[in-house]
């Protein structure tokens, strides 16, 4: 979701991000719009970022999604506030016992928003205009989420990208969509979730054909269609209307024939605020309605001023980074188990994190099937770590650290102030830290997806309920961010992916965390209820662990 969550997620959000604002924009509602009636009838809504594009195909970052979710629909959805798997375009599902034939009884009298009619034929239409995307389409820094969930195209252009699993999608009838995988694979059903697969009008897609993605270097640009409303068009509540990239606000309007509960308020405004204390004071002043990410320090402030701050549940991870290839100390396993021991992971929880973040001691948090009580252990202990680098011949190891700068994430609320006390405990342990402070983007994401960075810090929330989305998305294969090849640890994480049984699936996700742990490929930190903050006037929406609020659920008192 999870937001820049993932390498490709990263990639995405570097080839399209731009400079970020402080409070001082003005909305395109300078002053509150009001209905007939006197009510407030537009809702803004303060994010930490930019989306990147207003065609969730094409994204893998949380700050995209959180837009066109209210616009576009998945055949499968979660239950509002929580992780459960429910029906969405789809009312019901099932797969056959292979789990590579899964078949959707799909709604009825649904409309997309250029009035075109849903039905199988349009499920397809999208399946399989994903599986022959070419060209720059097939870069994983635009068509990450195929590629994770559906493997590679028709006609792989580039021998890195994965083989196909999709295989065909065949509209049974008007109301019954059929698709086939080859294998079948921990990302379904899961994956007939995710925002980035969601449902467009056939007719939309056709003008999306009509215009290409380009690449230079690593700089993407992409089509035209995904970064002006007009074009666009799904199911959802809300439809897009406009995206004013100079006040860095996105406008959405109530779709009055939406198959279910209609929006609440006519209205909707996405605006980037980057700083935790520019939304902070945006709200207080009445200028939004809500807004993300809200600063620890902030929570109890705002409560006791009459705000609502609901935090969500815990679904996240936040890590360092080893970059293998960038430093060759790293290579050595008794250094990373130095850097282990040198970081206080409990001190970073208890100073820098919201109330409930817990420390984290392998890849996805203890709310996830999979988590394992059987890891090994890397307390934090300068002396410990010491006589590690000693052994290892690095007494007087140096390494480069990155950090990020304009940029708040739900795992990560101050970079800067983490940065700070990490590389205070590493030098304490005798190690020379070099920081190197990098805008986020581009600048940061390209560094630590290449991985020029020795250590960085970077997180993830997880887009579903499965072990695999978590230690498959890092460690299923070579990745340059960690920049190592171990059979070992591969096939240990890749073990349960293909598991249809329930119960051996969830034991192989806990091997794979011992072998992971074992190996140390980076250290875990913490993760943590992320807060979002809401109007004293305002009926917020549900929640969601996943980030995955839907703001048709929002009404003012």
């Amino acid at each position: 979701m999870r937001i820049s969550k993932s390498r490709a997620a990263r990639a995405i959000t570097a080839a399209v991000a731009v400079a970020l604002i402080a409070t001082g924009c003005s909305s395109e509602r300078d002053n509150d719009s009001k209905s007939g009636d006197g009510k407030k009838d537009t809702f803004v809504f303060a994010g930490a970022g930019d989306p990147g594009s207003l065609d969730p195909a094409l994204a893998s970052d949380g700050e995209t999604f959180r837009v066109t979710r209210q616009a576009f629909e998945a055949l499968l959805e979660h239950e509002s506030g929580g992780s459960e798997l429910v029906g969405g375009l789809a009312e019901k599902w099932s797969s056959n016992d292979e789990g590579t034939v899964w078949t959707f009884d799909l709604r009825k009298n649904v409309k997309f928003h250029d009035g075109e009619a849903f039905n199988a034929a349009a499920v397809c239409a999208n399946y399989d205009h994903w599986f022959n995307w070419t060209g720059t389409y097939q870069s994983s820094a635009v068509s990450y989420y195929w590629q994770t969930i559906m493997g590679g195209f028709a006609k792989n252009e580039d021998k890195e990208t994965p083989e196909a699993n999709y295989k065909s999608c065949t509209a049974k009838d008007d109301n019954t969509a059929v698709i086939e995988v080859k294998e079948p694979s921990a990302n379904l059903p899961g994956g007939f979730s995710l925002n980035a697969l969601a449902i467009h009008s056939p007719k939309a897609i056709e003008e999306y054909k009509k215009q290409d993605a380009s690449a230079k270097g690593d700089a993407i640009t992409y089509p035209k269609y995904s970064q002006e409303a007009g074009t666009v068009a799904g199911t959802g509540p809300y439809k897009i209307t406009k995206w004013n990239k100079g006040n860095k606000e996105v406008s959405l309007e109530r779709f009055d024939d939406y198959w279910g509960e209609k929006a609440k308020i006519k209205n909707l405004v996405f605006r980037t605020i980057d700083t935790e204390e520019g939304r902070r004071q945006a709200l207080q002043a009445g200028d939004i309605d809500g807004y993300d990410l809200v600063a620890p320090a902030d929570v109890k402030t705002l409560e006791d001023q009459g705000y609502g701050v609901p935090t969500r549940g815990v679904f996240n991870l936040f890590y360092v980074g080893m970059s293998q290839e960038a430093n060759p100390a790293l290579k050595k396993k008794e250094v990373r188990q130095a850097i282990a021991h040198s970081i206080d992971r409990e001190n970073l929880v208890k100073t820098q994190l919201p109330e409930g973040g817990k420390v984290a001691d392998q890849f996805m948090p203890d709310t996830i099937e999979g988590y394992s009580k059987d890891v090994k252990q890397y307390a934090y202990d300068t002396g410990e770590a010491k006589k590690l680098l000693k052994k290892a011949g690095q007494e007087k190891l140096k390494v480069d650290f990155c950090y990020p700068t304009e940029v708040t994430r739900p795992y990560m609320p101050a970079p800067q102030d983490l940065f700070e006390l990490m590389k205070d405990d590493l030098e304490k342990s005798g190690i020379t830290v070099t920081p190197k402070a990098m805008k986020w983007a581009p600048d940061y994401l390209d560094a630590t997806e290449s991985g020029s960075c020795d250590l960085h810090m970077l997180g993830w929330t997880g887009d579903f309920n499965d072990g695999f989305n978590f230690i498959g998305t890092w460690f299923a294969g070579y990745d340059k961010q960690w920049g190592f090849k171990d059979k070992k640890v591969f096939d240990a994480v890749n073990a349960g992916s293909k598991l249809g049984k329930h119960d051996e699936r969830i034991a192989a996700y806990k091997k794979a965390n011992e072998v992971v742990m074992e190996y140390l490929p980076g250290v875990p930190v913490s993760s943590s209820p992320p807060a979002i903050a809401f109007g004293k006037n305002v009926n917020p929406p549900n929640v969601s662990p996943l980030t995955q609020e839907v703001f048709s659920e929002a009404s003012f008192k």
